[in-house]
């Protein structure tokens, strides 16, 4: 897939006031300091139409960026930030939740997982409540630069282990590094292949 053209569209905290209407819309989310936005900016090849930044637990919207003029990228809010009140926390998850369980037009629901860590338990416990609701999904691993070849495979081959302990089938995996380009081929072609899927929204 080409991308010819990438921009922000809107930002908003609740899920009735996402654009009206009906396009495929491929949502990003991980755990805080995941390298959510350097991915969206690597897939688009925008160096900054998501906002990257180095401190974790800044994205508090749900951000939408119209891609080709014919679908949307969604960057959500980060979870597991323990640094955000007890307050704040709730309004995220609650953002995220009513998202993902009531976007139709919500085709795949990428999870972005540090390749550098072991399994996580929030990040299990997430995709646990994903297909405990039917939620499409795919794991993207991120940052895989920052690992050697065989690092990497240990590290993935680790946490394709912990999710068949408890799942019979592997939801699609890739594996990313927005540093050196990574993945970005094969993300954009089964985003190419769901963009063919017909909308309930029609």
């Amino acid at each position: 897939m080409n991308i010819t053209s990438a921009k922000f569209e809107i930002s908003n905290t609740d899920v009735a006031k996402c654009p009206a209407v009906c396009r495929h819309e491929y949502a990003f989310i991980g755990r805080s300091n995941v390298g959510k936005s350097s991915l969206i900016n690597m897939l688009t090849g925008r160096k900054s139409l998501a906002m990257t930044s180095s401190k974790p637990g800044k994205t508090t919207l749900i951000n939408h960026f119209l891609i080709n003029d014919q679908w949307y990228i969604v960057d959500l809010p980060g979870y597991g930030y323990a640094q955000r009140s007890k307050e704040m926390q709730r309004q995220i998850k609650k953002i995220i939740e009513d998202y993902i369980l009531e976007r139709q037009q919500m085709t795949c629901l990428f999870i972005l997982v540090d390749s550098r860590h072991d399994p996580q338990k929030i990040d299990l416990e997430f995709m646990e409540w994903l297909g405990e609701n039917s939620v499409p999904f795919a794991i993207v691993f991120t940052k895989l630069d920052k690992l050697s070849s065989a690092a990497a495979k240990k590290q993935t081959e680790k946490y394709r282990n912990t999710l068949l302990e408890s799942w019979e089938s592997l939801p699609p995996i890739f594996y990313t590094s927005s540093a050196d380009m990574r993945g970005r081929n094969e993300l954009l072609d089964y985003i190419e292949e769901l963009n063919k899927l017909p909308l309930e929204c029609e």
